[in-house]
């Protein structure tokens, strides 16, 4: 059965395994996560489930989002997100999905925002080596020197690399590793770094690439 949770990062710690040895851990409060709607190719073209996350205060919610929660008989979610699967016979509208459908182990995909870091040069943002000091360069070894060519094509290329917004951006860590299951809290122990701030929303799901 594929699977798939919503939760919150918690933030960063390291346990220690079997062997003694340190891990860096990210902790993610994942569910309870509840099928808000169920999508079939009969009816949509492809298979999805809908996951709803974190309570929202009825007076809270627009019309059309009521609808849509009062006709799955849901209480109002303040995420939703969609996760496409090849089977979804295993899930039901309504059905509450915790962390336990996840265990040491597990080889998983995490998306989420990445942090923004505002206006960034070419040096922050791409990695480009800094000018030459010397020589009459002047003071401009942070520029990102020549953006292209004169006559031919006498423009610049579309999604050359230059100063601007760095971060903010929908990021996918693929094949991390599930270190821990706290069922009772709903924390799952994920090796090494997600994306986004501590707080921030992410999707777990099942890798992609096994």
């Amino acid at each position: 059965m594929q699977k798939a949770l919503i939760g919150k990062k918690i933030g960063m710690t390291q346990i220690f395994d079997e062997a003694g040895k340190v891990v860096p851990v990210t902790v993610v409060e994942a569910g309870p996560c509840v099928v808000s709607q169920k999508k079939t190719v009969e009816n949509d073209g492809y298979a999805s489930v809908q996951l709803g996350y974190g309570d929202l205060k009825p007076h809270k919610v627009t019309k059309p989002m009521k609808g849509h929660f009062d006709k799955a008989n849901v209480a109002p979610k303040r995420t939703l997100r969609e996760f496409r699967f090849d089977d979804i016979e295993a899930y039901n509208v309504g059905d509450v999905i915790k962390a336990d459908v996840f265990v040491a182990g597990d080889k998983i995909d995490v998306t989420g925002t990445s942090k923004g870091k505002g206006f960034a040069g070419v040096i922050k943002r791409w990695n480009f080596q800094r000018l030459k000091e010397t020589h009459g360069s002047g003071p401009c070894a942070r520029t990102g020197g020549s953006i292209g060519s004169c006559s031919s094509p006498s423009r610049v290329w579309k999604g050359k690399k230059m100063a601007g917004h760095m971060g903010a951006k929908r990021s996918t860590v693929q094949n991390l590793q599930v270190v821990k299951v706290d069922v009772e809290n709903n924390l799952i122990a994920i090796k090494g770094a997600v994306p986004g701030p501590n707080g921030g929303t992410v999707m777990i799901h099942d890798t992609v690439k096994a």
